[in-house]
């Protein structure tokens, strides 16, 4: 006698899978749509579990090399946790290695559709929705704070790259992993006149952040950096100078002492406020100008989640300022 034979299957939910190790157990690991291409595409999503009012949304992106399972993130979950906020950090295609990822315009769609999944699925105060993210999130945060500025209140960038060719350049004469990412990511070598130039360019926060003048921006880097990290802090310095005020810009000659020393230069000496915020990381020179700050700090490349945290939590809208 034939009997039928009967499957049990186990259906996981991709909209609800555990928390990934390192991260607190209220994180779930979901799947969103991106409108990038109809994908859809992995993050991480915390809701508060009061629903009482709207609340703030902060997205997280995760480093060059990393993606959105990395640990390191951790600690903006934990905030999120504890201050009952709204928090996702996706994907965005992963580490910085294939063209699909490294400031595409996929890149740019999913983390734009992240925060559409979030509004749609948590009580978002779209008035306060914060971007964070270090080295290849500072990255990424500068460029999404130039393509999409409407919708960030505030965005901490540390320890950022400015300028793929320009990074390409620094990464290669140190005989770093990071140049050969690049060329996987644009095509080849930056080179004047080649087309994988003119894609390093289009996938470059710097093209972009002019348009960002009505951000809350706080760009962030260790002193170090470029040194003993991978990043030099000139990225940094030149970003707060695209969006600065002409009378409070950093001339190219103490950018080049910064960097290259690792050092305040000694006009800029005693331009560094006391802020507890760092830890033990001390400010050794801060700037602001309109909307937009730099800080450099005793350390290399690294983030200090508390400083960055606590910047956001006071920022709020505001208009574009005219920085002239």
């Amino acid at each position: 006698m034939n009997y039928p034979v009967i499957f049990f299957l186990t259906l996981i939910p991709l909209f609800s899978l555990a928390a990934p190790k390192g991260w607190p157990e209220k994180i779930q690991e979901i799947k969103y749509l991106s409108t990038a291409d109809q994908t859809q595409q992995s993050a991480l999503f915390y809701v508060p579990p009061h629903k009482d009012k709207p609340r703030p949304l902060l997205v997280g992106l995760h480093t060059w090399s990393g993606d959105y399972r990395q640990a390191m993130s951790a600690p903006y979950a934990k905030w999120c946790i504890e201050k009952k906020w709204n928090f996702i950090h996706p994907n965005f295609r992963g580490p910085n290695r294939r063209p699909e990822a490294t400031g595409s315009e996929l890149v740019v769609e999913d983390i734009l559709s992240a925060v559409e999944h979030a509004k749609k699925n948590a009580p978002v105060d779209e008035t306060r929705i914060y971007l964070i993210g270090a080295s290849g999130g500072g990255y990424a945060s500068l460029l999404m704070a130039g393509r999409a500025p409407k919708i960030w209140t505030g965005v901490s960038a540390w320890v950022p790259i400015l300028d793929l060719a320009k990074w390409h350049a620094e990464t290669s004469a140190r005989k770093m992993k990071y140049a050969r990412d690049i060329e996987l990511s644009i095509g080849g070598k930056p080179v004047a006149g080649s087309k994988a130039l003119a894609e390093a360019r289009k996938r470059s926060a710097s093209t972009y952040l002019s348009d960002a003048k009505g951000v809350n921006l706080d760009i962030n880097a260790g002193i170090t950096d470029g040194h003993n990290g991978s990043v030099p802090i000139s990225h940094s310095l030149e970003a707060f100078n695209i969006l600065a005020a002409k009378k409070d810009r950093i001339s190219t000659e103490l950018i080049k002492g910064f960097t290259q020393t690792a050092k305040v230069p000694k006009v800029l000496l005693g331009q560094a406020p006391t802020d507890s915020s760092y830890g033990e990381k001390t400010v050794r020179f801060r700037r602001d100008s309109g909307n937009v700050r730099v800080t450099i700090f005793q350390g290399g490349h690294e983030i200090i989640p508390p400083a960055a945290l606590q910047w956001l939590d006071k920022q709020q809208k505001m208009r574009a300022p005219k920085n002239e």
